[in-house]
């Protein structure tokens, strides 16, 4: 599957600096994602977020959801005897070891791609396309074999969820993994390639190799002397060009001395040699120059180290990507200088109080009112006595994964773009939604599906949009189908219905007005939650 070129592309506050590379002569295209060193917004050590005026509901939200907990502590003592039911937690742990061990063979299952990369980059199998077809048939026997193992074991939903979903992560960053080194291994042949022809050529041109280079350099035309950030290009606002004005080297400044944002690092600026042959007199010679110089551009990292493939492909490399919260592989990622235990200990803390507080929320609010098949209870109001729990259930699962979980591995492997989510809850469209909730999911979704089909079968924008909804909304109806062990397709019914909605909700007059659609989309999140598991679990 293709994968992606990179593009320089830094975000400042609300100013984008950006300019699109291509390489000629490349059949792969790459999306605009990079790296680059920020704090989530809901962290404690976010200058932004310290200085919002609306600062004070959050501290609200964590009070009235204490409050609640204690509210139903005291109810239950009160008819039942007890603080806390834990006929949850007996269902979640049980089967624990099982699981456990079953986890860490499919962690460490994943270790075989490394082997993979290495034959790859030895030259003994072609990575396009009997590579493809070796790759793209272990991740189907991965998830074939955690499917069937969940059924197998007869799990409860706890347990088949968890599973299913790890395996689908680990599928992802293996897919990532070994796609990004398959494709810079054609780059290295390429670049190979390109060598061979351009010392030739550069000898029938100047009769020498060395010959060639003195005439390049003498060809050479003068620095303008300026310090612009290679691979940033003319930076732009909105498709203004600000060229060389004062504005322009303000952002230079902030780009060499660093993020104010960011947990203690500094942004370098992208650097890649260019050959000295570019300049020499012959256009062939200079084409073929050039063309090698993006080769080494694609195969080094624009991070500190200029990591250059294959010095990446190892072990240590591959279990380093593996803590590393992310399903999108680099050469290198940008990191902070150390590893801080108090932001560590205040991350653990903070999910296992927020897991708590779930786990109140679950016991007292979800279980007991989840009709059974047959139920006689209306249907609307299973939906209305769930909604709010189920709301609030989603809202605190969210923040154990991506504000407590993925800021503790980001920690402790010392990776500094802790941009896990955005304002989702701003969210005046689904795919706006789609787009900000879960960012690791959607960078994957962008460059291995979305741009990766339009590269391989020259599908349209549209095309790709609607493959991606497609194989995301199998996904999760796969997901439904291990857990509730029923074939139903409502959450791909409603999947898919997006595409509609969000064609609708482009409409001018709508789009025009946001608290509208805003409105709309949380009475839709409101809705779906319930409307999912009364039909799952009744019908």
């Amino acid at each position: 599957m293709a994968t992606l070129e990179p593009t320089a592309h830094i975000q400042l506050d609300h100013l984008r600096v950006s300019e699109p590379k291509r390489s000629p002569g490349s059949k792969k295209v790459r999306a605009v994602i990079t790296f680059e060193p920020r704090t989530s917004v809901f962290d404690t050590t976010n200058e932004h977020t310290g200085k919002n005026e609306f600062r004070g509901f959050f501290t609200l939200f964590w009070i009235s959801i204490f409050l609640l907990t204690v509210q139903n502590y005291i109810t239950s003592f009160e008819r039942n005897g007890y603080p806390l039911s834990l006929a949850f937690a007996t269902m979640f742990s049980r089967n624990a070891f099982t699981l456990a061990l079953s986890d860490a063979v499919l962690v460490a299952s994943t270790g075989l791609s490394v082997l993979f990369v290495k034959a790859v980059q030895k030259g003994w199998i072609r990575y396009y396309y009997t590579g493809v077809i070796i790759h793209h048939s272990f991740q189907t026997l991965m998830l074939a074999c955690a499917v069937t193992w969940t059924f197998n074991r007869k799990w409860y939903w706890v347990q088949s969820g968890f599973f299913t979903l790890h395996s689908l992560v680990m599928i992802m960053k293996v897919h990532s993994y070994c796609a990004v080194n398959g494709y810079l291994s054609w780059v290295s042949l390429r670049a190979a390639k390109v060598q061979n022809e351009l010392e030739a050529a550069a000898t029938e041109a100047s009769g020498s190799y060395e010959a060639a280079l003195s005439a390049a350099a003498g060809n050479k035309p003068a620095s303008p002397g300026t310090n612009d950030v290679s691979g940033a290009g003319t930076p732009s606002i909105d498709g203004h060009n600000i060229g060389d004005t004062p504005l322009a080297a303000a952002l230079r400044n902030r780009l060499l001395n660093g993020n104010a944002n960011g947990p203690d690092v500094h942004v370098l600026p992208t650097h890649h040699e260019e050959h000295p042959l570019v300049h020499h007199p012959d256009g062939k010679v200079a084409q073929l120059a050039q063309k090698l110089s993006e080769c080494e551009s694609e195969l080094t990292s624009d991070g500190k180290d200029h990591v250059r493939w294959p010095a990446n492909v190892s072990l240590a490399n591959f279990v380093d990507y593996q803590l590393i919260p992310t399903l999108v592989y680099e050469l290198e990622y940008p990191r902070t200088p150390r590893i801080r235990p108090l932001y560590v200990l205040e991350k653990t803390v903070a999910t296992f109080g927020t897991f708590a507080l779930l786990y109140t929320v679950t016991e007292h609010s979800i279980i007991p009112l989840i009709p059974s098949p047959g139920s006689e209870y209306p249907f609307w109001r299973s939906v209305l006595d769930l909604a709010l729990p189920f709301m609030m259930a989603y809202v605190l699962l969210f923040y154990i994964i991506f504000e407590c979980i993925c800021n503790g591995f980001a920690e402790l492997s010392r990776f500094a773009d802790r941009r896990f989510y955005d304002d989702w809850w701003n969210s005046t469209s689904q795919d706006e939604f789609a787009r900000k909730w879960n960012r690791p999911v959607h960078m994957f979704l962008l460059r291995h599906v979305y741009a990766s089909t339009m590269a391989e079968y020259k599908l349209s924008k549209h095309s790709a949009t609607l493959i991606t909804f497609l194989l995301s909304a199998c996904v999760h109806e796969l997901v439904m189908l291990i857990v509730t062990k029923k074939i139903r397709m409502y959450l791909f019914v409603m999947q898919m219905a997006q595409i509609p909605l969000i064609a609708l909700g482009r409409i001018p007059a709508i789009k025009r007005n946001r608290i509208l659609g805003n409105i709309v989309f949380w009475i839709g999140l409101y809705c779906g939650f319930p409307l999912l598991c009364v039909g799952y679990c009744t019908y």
